[in-house]
């Protein structure tokens, strides 16, 4: 569970980057000289935390932090950074690099979604200006899901940043709030992309990946499909405690957390942990699922700050695991 200390510490340790600059990965394809910028140019928010995506949520996370647990030592930091960081006129700064040539694929689907989740994050503090300042930009991402999703023949089977069903779960958690018209269309998608789905034989993890596929969609469908998610899991996982999904249930093994594509087991660890809680209570053996998810936890748990790589991230993951 997550307590007072655990969440101070995951928030000291994403405030120790949410604004630190460099290094930073920018997902930009360059049209010409004048697009050469330093991040804090290009987005006037999201420049901390090496890449876009892990500002975007390492935000969600130490806004839930701060929400969860007001009294904790942070919050005041927390809330005083969101005071000067979320507001219109940087708002308008990030919509005004989505609207540069060949932003189309801009952090999708991935960054999209977080997107949303750290929306749906703010509007749980009516009180705050926060989550009005940023629905400009949820409504842009929204719009671009509107746009792609149609156009998506096949979903995007990934433990990585391209993964279809990892950003559906945040954006359809949103939609069912915020837009309707696109919660419908995510949940028509699903069906279509996932329903048929029958005993899955997963091969997994590769090398780099950070999210399980084969639970993501379950942990999807788990949301689109509802009281109907039952016989849906049963069928796509019919034995989960048998060999052919083994692979899951055995912790990754990371190997070099000061290479940041290798040291995403690590968070491949949390995810599957996040996983495995969220759908226990669907399983023939919930305790197995929340055993295995514990096992996962305790393989990443010690290692959230090893090194930069990983420190910059992966907290958020352990929020997911933890709060499922």
């Amino acid at each position: 569970m997550l307590d007072a200390d655990t969440a101070a510490r995951f928030a000291q340790l994403t405030l120790g980057h949410l604004t630190r600059e460099w290094p930073y990965k920018l997902d930009q394809i360059l049209t010409g000289p004048d697009d050469l910028a330093r991040p804090s140019t290009l987005h006037p928010i999201f420049h901390g935390s090496f890449d876009w995506h892990s500002c975007v949520h390492g935000w969600w996370q130490v806004m839930r932090l701060a929400r969860l647990f007001p009294e904790m030592a942070a919050t005041p930091a927390i809330e005083a950074l969101a005071d000067r960081m979320l507001v219109a006129d940087r708002v308008a700064g990030e919509l005004a690099y989505l609207d540069r040539p060949m932003t189309g694929g801009f952090e999708r689907p991935y960054g999209w979604g977080w997107l949303l989740a750290l929306h749906d994050e703010l509007a749980l503090r009516p009180d705050r200006p926060w989550a009005t300042a940023l629905e400009p930009l949820a409504r842009a991402f929204a719009q671009r899901f509107a746009a792609y999703l149609p156009k998506l023949a096949y979903p995007v089977r990934s433990g990585k940043h391209d993964s279809t069903a990892f950003a559906l779960i945040h954006a359809l958690r949103w939609a069912r709030t915020h837009d309707a018209v696109l919660a419908g269309l995510i949940e028509a998608r699903s069906q279509g992309w996932f329903g048929a789905d029958r005993d899955a034989r997963p091969w997994e993890p590769s090398g780099e990946d950070f999210l399980s596929a084969t639970l993501c969609e379950a942990v999807l469908m788990q949301d689109v499909l509802g009281t109907a998610f039952a016989p849906w899991l049963a069928a796509f996982m019919p034995d989960p405690s048998g060999p052919s999904i083994a692979c899951l249930r055995t912790p990754a093994t990371v190997s070099d957390r000061s290479d940041g594509r290798l040291a995403h087991l690590d968070g491949l660890n949390l995810a599957r942990a996040w996983c495995w809680r969220s759908l226990a209570g669907d399983l023939p053996d919930p305790a197995a699922a929340r055993a295995t998810a514990d096992a996962h936890l305790a393989a990443a748990l010690p290692h959230l700050a090893d090194d930069y790589m990983g420190e910059h991230w992966l907290a958020t993951f352990a929020l997911l695991a933890i709060t499922a």
